[in-house]
């Protein structure tokens, strides 16, 4: 099993260290409980899942869409007290707030009236919004609480013109029963040209030329520029814009590696593509070009740690999300020559400071977030998020919503704590994965008393979904689009049920989650049959692991968690607890399983904060711990 010290750049943070002695689900039935998403349902879209406070969880319906059973006989039906639009004789309205290219705006014409008013200040805004249906809007346009608000409960969808859906406020969304959509496939070949274009003008130093010469100078010896052919490019994220960049710069003669946890090692190897470590891609790179999200987890990830790591004149390309890179280390790298330059199309704040270090720095190229600015890409995001926001309208469910249907009540309130365990699985499960290994598959296996028919799994489903993805992704999971994200990731997630003798009161006796085919970072999560193995249960209202392998434990799934696999002999706990206690570390619960007296054993410690290295380095220094990793809930 592969041991590190490393934090690849998409897993949450966790720190890894082992001693030298280491080695499809089925339609609901008729007695579902989660009905409103069947064919000959109403379709409400309200409630995002996420850790919401309860009372945003049991919100009454204030949105639904169209009901398939009245549509044929009436053009206007009333579904929980509201008109929903069945035919063209009631038509919606459709504000959109800034510029949409023409194909998208036929497209809602034919649909509604469209009111194209731009520049709208926020009062205008709001004073608006109270007679329209949809909204459009690109990233100037800030929806805030205030608007929905306003809306008074009118508004049914959002529609964001792109990827992003930072100005749009997704638990007021949420809460007011307004589903937003977005347009996340449109720009992919912008995104990815620029990203290439910036590559090739940096090495060419093209804009530095460029302005020395509308100076008045010709200094041909100063910008001397290096050759692309046979250099290797390093792309961080395989998304959609990472392996497009990957397919242009291996038609430039570049030798490619990439780092991304949901890449394939086969999909890469089809275009000639290594996947490797994080610390492998930056130290082997002569270009690093930037696609990851920006992540809790990706946030300032290239720093001065990432850059001591890099090669001497590694070159930097950022089309991503400027987040990602401290730049006030960048500045500092570029000024000590360990990055001979960069070139970038986003910034940590936008538009940047006119006095920016960074923007004004000689070796540095800048673009004023380009990467989606093609008439066919405005063309083609036009079109999308027309199309969405119109079968929004409808009543269909979006593959890019990006907050959820609203979940009855009852249904929430039984399986609330365990939409908790469930997402918090996920999230461990995924940190377990060692870097560069393309997890393909997870099963997830739901131990219950109940008939299988009396179970609907899908909100389970979808916050395992959300619990691997998220943390390591910019997708906003849901109901809506769990498996359609999951696919999208090259995962696949498979679901069993397990009836077990225990009370049919609760609906889930236990979840455990599997991860195939993968490297551990803690090999003593592996099961017998070779899969990273997790599982879980609620207690008192409280999710706790109660499975890692083969090991039984019982710790709370709260703050962070700290595995260690160890000799079992008396004193560990102590020893541990003494080295924590030192950092002034608080330990919530401990829990040790072992196989047998004297033996291997694992302990499980939850603790409040995050301890610093040195006292990660310590707990691995003690001589009977032969693993340990620390995870973040």
């Amino acid at each position: 099993m592969a041991s590190s010290t490393t934090k690849p750049i998409f897993t949450p943070p966790s720190t890894t260290l082992t001693s030298s002695s280491s080695s499809s689900s089925q339609p609901p039935t008729r007695s579902s409980l989660l009905s409103f998403l069947r064919n000959t349902a109403s379709t409400p879209i309200s409630l995002k899942l996420s850790h919401s406070h309860p009372s945003f969880r049991s919100l009454s319906i204030r949105n639904a869409t169209k009901t398939i059973e009245s549509a044929e006989t009436s053009p206007v039906s009333k579904v929980g007290g509201k008109d929903t639009i069945n035919s063209q004789e009631t038509k919606p309205t459709i504000l959109v707030s800034e510029k949409l290219g023409e194909a998208g705006l036929e497209l809602l014409r034919n649909f509604g009236d469209v009111d194209c008013s731009y520049d709208l200040s926020q009062e205008d805004l709001c004073k608006k919004i109270a007679s329209c249906d949809a909204l459009i809007v690109r990233s100037g346009t800030k929806v805030t609480r205030q608007v929905f608000e306003a809306a008074k409960g009118k508004l049914k969808v959002v529609g964001r013109a792109g990827v992003g859906i930072d100005n749009v406020d997704l638990q007021a969304a949420t809460e007011f029963g307004c589903l937003v959509v977005n347009a996340p496939t449109a720009n992919t070949v912008a995104a990815a040209e620029h990203g290439i274009a910036l590559l090739a003008s940096m090495a060419r130093n093209v804009a530095q030329a460029d302005a020395s010469m509308k100076a008045g100078q010709w200094q041909r010896n100063k910008y001397v520029g290096v050759s692309l052919v046979g250099k290797t490019l390093a792309v961080m994220g395989f998304g959609k814009v990472g392996s497009e960049v990957a397919r242009r710069a291996k038609g430039l003669g570049m030798e490619v590696v990439t780092h991304d946890p949901y890449a394939p090692a086969d999909r890469a190897r089809a275009i000639g593509v290594e996947v490797v470590s994080f610390d492998q891609a930056i130290s082997t790179a002569d270009f690093i070009s930037l696609h990851m999200p920006l992540t809790p987890a990706t946030k300032k990830v290239f720093n001065d740690d990432s850059f001591a790591k890099v090669k001497k004149g590694v070159r930097i390309i950022n089309v991503a999300r400027g987040g990602v890179i401290d730049e006030e280390a960048l500045v500092r790298a570029l000024d000590s020559g360990k990055v001979a330059q960069a070139a970038l199309d986003v910034f940590t704040e936008e538009p940047p400071p006119k006095d920016s270090k960074l923007v004004q720095h000689e070796r540095v190229t800048v673009t004023p977030h380009l990467g989606a600015s093609t008439k066919e890409a405005q063309e083609g995001v036009a079109i999308e998020i027309a199309e969405a926001v119109v079968g929004a309208l409808k009543g269909e469910l979006a593959a890019t919503a990006v907050n959820a249907p609203m979940v009855p009540a009852e249904v929430l309130s039984e399986l609330a704590p365990y939409v908790v365990l469930a997402e918090r699985l996920g999230r461990l499960a995924v940190q377990l994965v060692a870097g560069g290994s393309g997890m393909k598959s997870a099963k997830v296996v739901y131990k219950s008393a109940r008939d299988p028919d009396d179970l609907d799994t899908r909100l389970l489903r979808a916050m395992i979904t959300k619990g691997i993805i998220e943390p390591i992704s910019d997708s906003f999971i849901n109901l809506v689009n769990a498996d359609f994200t999951a696919k999208k990731k090259g995962l696949r997630i498979s679901e069993e049920r397990v009836v077990v003798d225990a009370s049919p009161e609760l609906p889930v006796f236990s979840i455990q989650v599997q991860l195939s085919n993968v490297d551990s970072k803690f090999g003593s999560a592996v099961s017998g049959g070779g899969d990273i193995s997790i599982e879980g249960k609620v207690k008192n209202g409280i999710p706790h692991l109660t499975q890692v392998g083969s090991f039984s434990v019982d710790v709370s799934l709260e703050g962070n968690l700290i595995l260690c696999r160890q000799v079992d002999q008396p004193g560990m706990i102590g020893q541990v607890g003494n080295i924590l206690g030192e950092q002034n570390v608080n330990v919530s619960f401990m829990s040790v399983g072992r196989t047998a007296r004297r033996r291997n054993a694992i302990m499980a410690i939850g603790v409040d904060e995050e301890p610093n290295l040195e006292s990660l380095k310590k707990i691995g220094e003690v001589p009977a711990i032969e693993e340990f990793v620390f995870l973040k809930l």
